[in-house]
């Protein structure tokens, strides 16, 4: 039972939580910025280079030709894919790029917080009761 208890306690702390809703979010981002890089920069880049599909760039390594789809081509056999690794790399560089945005927005909203204000002194109650011994002898 010792343990099923840390469990539920582990589990019910706030950064554990935090931490899974940041996993899921991350997966939908991250799943946008690819569909951003494969649909839209990945088309544009493409079209600026001369119309070429990144996507199926590769060197085969069974001595075939390119002619093939990539897809065929792997099926055919080992194959190079750099241009999938292309549109990787753009994907990942977007995406740490909006990370960046993000972080940087956040640490200059924290900036813009203003402090909490001090609490007041307290007195403490030695001082409180000499003070109040000192009243009373000057009486």
């Amino acid at each position: 039972m010792g343990m099923l208890h840390e469990f539920k306690t582990f589990i019910s702390r706030g950064n554990v939580v935090d931490l899974a809703v940041g996993v899921i979010i991350g997966a939908a981002f991250g799943k946008i910025v690819d569909s951003l890089v494969g649909d839209i920069v990945m088309p544009i880049i493409g079209r600026i280079v001369g119309g070429l599909d990144f996507s199926n760039y590769y060197i085969p390594l069974n001595g075939q030709g390119t002619h093939l789809v990539l897809a065929e081509a792997k099926k055919a056999g080992g194959v190079i894919a750099y241009g999938n690794f292309i549109t990787v790399t753009v994907s990942f560089v977007i995406l740490a790029f909006v990370i960046f945005q993000m972080v940087k927005l956040v640490n200059a909203l924290r900036k813009a917080e203003p402090a909490p204000e001090p609490a007041p002194e307290v007195t403490p109650e030695d001082v409180l009761l000499l003070r109040e011994i000192r009243d009373a002898l000057r009486k």
